[in-house]
């Protein structure tokens, strides 16, 4: 997954890591000070880079580490266990499927609505979209737009209609069709997070009663480069929505990345995909390990 795309998004935290340590003599303080600069201006969290750091100074000590490569392994393997969810980094397999796509506007949601519909269908599942993000302009059209690149079906409403009512008729298709996978496009509006809430609660409510029998999966889409600022609406959703994995979009050249790491410690959540393009097939699958052990492995 990584040799293709890391050197887009940690190329350069690979590499300064790599400064830092082939500039000091000995692995000691200074350099673990050091590190812990470059991790928190890389958009992983304080407590996360404490953490990181805390268990490589142990580590360190423990196995009498002092060689650069021997430390770049040692973080790899540290920070794939801060991400490591086990199973739960694959999107459930079950069928009939349900998922919900929250996120704000302008994180890439609709965009990866349609790439993950496209991944299923390559998989050879049947797919259906319901677009009850009804509140904003267009919304509707750009999903219709992805349902036509990929060639499945879109139910929608005219804009302003209520959400539940779009996805009652989509799960309505979905049965009399027997559709695998039912992705079902959410209002953005952060700004009123009760409204956001009810909303929410109703569309569940929906899924209850009319599909009961279908598992589910809610994936909140975040934009990589707001930085730290994903850490806030990550908090923010997941007091509206059971969350169940991240989908994590534009982690190229423009972000830093560490901002996956924190996410995952701090919310013990799994990142389900990250977006590294804007081609149709690039919303790759989470590992975890590959992606650690890649910003260390040039």
């Amino acid at each position: 997954m990584l040799n293709e795309d890391k050197k887009s998004f940690f190329g350069k935290l690979s590499q300064r890591i790599g400064d830092a340590l082939m500039a000091r003599a000995s692995i000691d303080d200074d350099f673990l000070d050091e590190l812990e600069e470059i991790l928190i201006t890389s958009d992983i969290g304080m407590e996360t880079t404490m953490k990181i750091v805390e268990t490589l100074r142990t580590e360190i000590r423990t196995n009498n580490l002092t060689s650069p490569h021997a430390i770049k392994v040692r973080l790899g393997k540290i920070i794939a266990s801060l991400m490591d969810k086990k199973e739960s980094h694959g999107l459930c397999q079950d069928t009939p499927l349900v998922i919900l796509m929250i996120g704000i506007n302008g994180g890439g949601k609709t965009t990866s609505i349609g790439k993950i519909a496209h991944k299923l269908k390559a998989e050879g599942k049947s797919v259906i979209l319901a677009a009850a993000d009804t509140f904003r302009a267009a919304a509707a059209e750009q999903l219709v737009i992805w349902g036509q690149r990929v060639g499945i079906n879109v139910i929608k409403h005219k804009e302003g209609a209520d959400p539940s009512a779009v996805l009652y008729d989509a799960i309505q298709s979905a049965k009399s069709r027997s559709i695998d996978v039912l992705i079902c496009d959410t209002a953005g509006r952060l700004q009123n997070k009760k409204n956001l809430m009810d909303e929410l609660n109703k569309m569940n409510k929906v899924i209850d009663r009319e599909y009961p029998e279908a598992a589910r999966e809610t994936l909140l889409v975040i934009d990589a480069t707001t930085g730290k600022n994903a850490v806030s609406q990550v908090k923010e959703f997941d007091q509206a929505a059971n969350i169940t994995g991240i989908v994590l979009t534009k982690l190229d050249g423009t972000a830093k990345g560490g901002i996956v790491v924190t996410i995952a410690d701090e919310f013990d959540m799994p990142v389900k995909f990250i977006g590294v393009g804007e081609g149709i097939d690039d919303l790759k699958e989470f590992n975890s390990k590959e992606f650690a052990e890649g910003i260390f492995n040039e």
